[in-house]
């Protein structure tokens, strides 16, 4: 059975000593998306957007901190204390979502105490943008031809030849598609329901999604955390539990509240 075999450069172009790599085109581009997803909901809420500047800066500081730290700890410790430098070269991908999520929800609380709104309005909305943020950031994965499947023979598999000759599980795309699906799920939910009403419910329903389809895929993901290995679940399943249990919470809790009189 033939499969569509991977190649793909990693670095976009070169120029006079500057090297732009996909990855961070693609990471620039779901950073891009985002925003604009927020500027949307504050038009159209007559919310400060101006204000959206320092949101942006604060959270893409805490994503990309969050996400190499949690990388560096939870994924491969052993490799980052053994070389520390290369900590810092996040352009050569190693991204963990969970700590993107922490430094996320971290640097908006910052940001609420600034502008004066409920914490839980903001993740509602934050919520919509993460997810479309996360199909931009899995397209990244793609394009470095990293967290890859495991070994497959149905007829999608895709070979990376920068890593071998195996046809594997294009677990990167199933991330994306998921995440793109879970955008749109929420878009619809937030423009054509009263659930933006019940705060804490879309940021509930975004993490059931988006952890249960992280939970599911990482069976057919090659478990990255070398200490894992012979573990029933991955790391990335253990992390993700407890994001489930917040967002059932979150999301059950607003209905189940009496309405104060």
């Amino acid at each position: 059975m033939d499969h569509l075999v991977w190649n793909m450069d990693p670095v976009l172009v070169s120029f006079m000593g500057l090297t732009v790599h996909w990855y961070g085109v693609l990471f620039a581009s779901a950073i891009a998306a985002g925003f604009q997803v927020m500027k949307h909901i504050y038009t159209k809420e007559g919310l400060d957007v101006e204000s959206l500047d320092n949101l942006l800066i604060y959270c893409v500081i805490g994503i990309i901190v969050g996400a190499r730290l949690a990388h560096v700890l939870f994924y491969d410790p052993s490799y980052y204390f053994s070389h520390p430098v290369k900590i810092l070269a996040i352009w050569e991908g190693g991204l963990a979502s969970h700590g993107g999520g922490l430094g996320a929800i971290l640097a908006l609380y910052y940001y609420k105490r600034k502008v004066k709104l409920p914490f839980l309005f903001l993740l509602d909305r934050l919520a919509i943008a993460t997810a479309i943020f996360g199909f931009f950031v899995r397209m990244a994965n793609f394009a470095n031809s990293e967290i890859l499947g495991v070994p497959s023979d149905k007829p999608w598999a895709i070979i990376f030849e920068r890593v071998d000759m195996l046809p594997r599980h294009p677990a990167q795309l199933y991330e994306a598609i998921a995440y793109l699906t879970i955008f749109i799920t929420l878009w619809i939910i937030y423009k054509s329901t009263q659930m933006k009403q019940k705060q804490g419910a879309i940021f509930g329903l975004f993490l059931v999604l988006v952890f249960s389809a992280r939970f599911a895929i990482e069976f057919v993901k090659v478990k990255q955390a070398a200490y894992a290995q012979d573990w029933t679940m991955s790391a990335g399943q253990m992390l993700s539990v407890p994001f489930l249990v917040v967002g059932v919470i979150l999301l059950l809790l607003p209905y189940l509240r009496k309405p104060s009189v």
